[in-house]
């Protein structure tokens, strides 16, 4: 696609990189095969192709955002289903970032949408604060079907929705039988912000699993909120701010105490991670600790799947229908290991239909655009259901949020089935 950038513009390394990200795109319109927000409403601007567009006339001309641009950047999930479909080698999810970040330094949105992204940034990186906003969520879903009812708060109605109708009560203990783990390497395990205190079983298996198979796995003290959710917000400050943390904190670890890997049970997380090394690419003091963190960065099904594992302690005869969490099939391009991990372990994994489809969590997505976020999770949850399976598996703590607001299937982690099969616990939320 030719641009007509000036000098002067490309001489933000932000604009530079997005040139050249406009220019390899060839408009062949392989993406609009696969962009969930264009099969839903069939409009070429809510195509990954249409907004490029979009995107290149708002930088090339310099303008502030309008709100034709934001309405359709915004129905974006960046589930990046047209990276993988791109012929070309389109980098979208940096160009999208860009976009995010530029609306939200140019374009003032309505009242209600400012107080709404305001009350997320604010609250869902934050586990002090997402605690406190669980508990009054808690309080207040009995007042769900009076809040569908009403025009205008489908968003509360959401946020009230995503949430689980109990706490799991796992902690997370690296060495639960009590003996101390071979030296095979030291892992951290991301803790996270929200996953933690919606299903913390999650890391509880993870630890678990990684300690009986030999590994060191330490919390990191001084973690925070890797900034994906921020980030996909366009409040790139603050996921900036959070990632360079988080360098520091790990950077520390690796230099005192040593880590082989960081390991991610949120694969939303992951992909974030994994790109710190691009977002500091020209920060003269953050660059090279950045890439060797992004270099270290494993999603637990990428960190499992080379290693040689035991038999199976058990072999639990259900039935797996396995979701790709977008963030991982595409933003990690981590497509077999999960599905090759659970087969090994003795489960039945049944594909689904419209595998590569987005469940419609995104992020902050199910509940900035619930509607079109609830039409992608039926779709999502009857493909699921077509397979007839005992459990839903996937990597991503939205996913699992998302699914199961709209199934009375068990949606477990990944790694919960994989640490039961390895000698584990039973995962709670299964039926007797």
């Amino acid at each position: 696609m030719e641009t007509r950038f000036s000098l002067a513009q490309l001489a933000d390394p932000a604009t530079r990189e997005s040139e050249k990200i406009i220019r390899s795109c060839v408009h062949c319109g392989f993406c609009t095969a696969t962009c969930p927000t264009y099969l839903l409403l069939g409009d070429e601007l809510d195509s990954p192709r249409g907004r490029i567009y979009l995107i290149k006339e708002m930088l090339e001309n310099g303008r502030p955002a309008t709100k034709e641009v934001v309405t359709h950047i915004d129905r974006c999930l960046s589930c990046l289903a047209c990276m993988t479909t791109c012929p070309s080698g389109v980098h979208y999810m940096h160009l999208v970032d860009h976009a995010r970040a530029h609306i939200e330094r140019t374009y003032r949105r309505p009242l209600p949408d400012r107080l709404a992204r305001w009350l997320l940034a604010k609250s869902l990186p934050y586990r002090a604060r997402f605690r406190v906003a669980l508990g009054l969520g808690r309080l207040a879903r009995p007042l769900l079907p009076l809040l569908r009812s009403i025009p205008g708060l489908a968003r509360p109605a959401a946020m009230l929705e995503l949430l689980p109708a109990r706490r799991d009560s796992a902690r997370a203990s690296p060495h639960p039988d009590g003996q101390p783990a071979r030296r095979r390497g030291r892992i951290a395990i991301l803790g996270g912000c929200i996953q933690p205190e919606i299903r913390p079983g999650i890391d509880a298996a993870a630890r678990r699993l990684l300690a009986r198979l030999g590994f060191e796995v330490v919390h990191v003290e001084g973690e925070a909120c890797c900034g994906s959710l921020v980030h996909h917000m366009g409040r790139d400050r603050e996921a900036h701010a959070m990632a360079r943390h988080n360098v520091d904190v790990w950077t520390r670890e690796i230099e005192t105490r040593g880590l082989d890997a960081i390991v991610i049970t949120a694969s939303g997380c992951g992909t974030t991670v994994k790109d710190y090394g691009f977002i500091f690419r020209d920060d003269p003091v953050y660059a090279a600790n950045a890439a060797r963190i992004s270099a270290l960065t494993k999603d637990i099904a990428e960190f499992l799947e080379p290693l040689e594992l035991p038999t199976p302690v058990s072999r639990p005869p259900l039935a797996v229908a396995y979701h790709a969490a977008c963030s991982l099939q595409h933003g990690q391009q981590i497509r077999t290991a999960p599905k090759a991990l659970l087969a090994r372990a003795g489960f039945e994994v049944r594909d689904i239909a419209e595998a590569h489809i987005c469940c419609g969590s995104a992020g902050t997505y199910n509940i900035l655009q619930p509607q079109l976020a609830r039409r992608l999770r039926d779709r999502k949850v009857a493909a699921l259901e077509a397979v007839r399976p005992d459990v839903v598996a996937t990597g991503n703590i939205g996913c699992m949020a998302q699914i199961a607001a709209g199934t009375d299937i068990p949606v477990l982690h990944t790694v919960e089935l994989l640490d039961w099969a390895w000698g584990g616990p039973r995962p709670a939320v299964l039926p007797d």
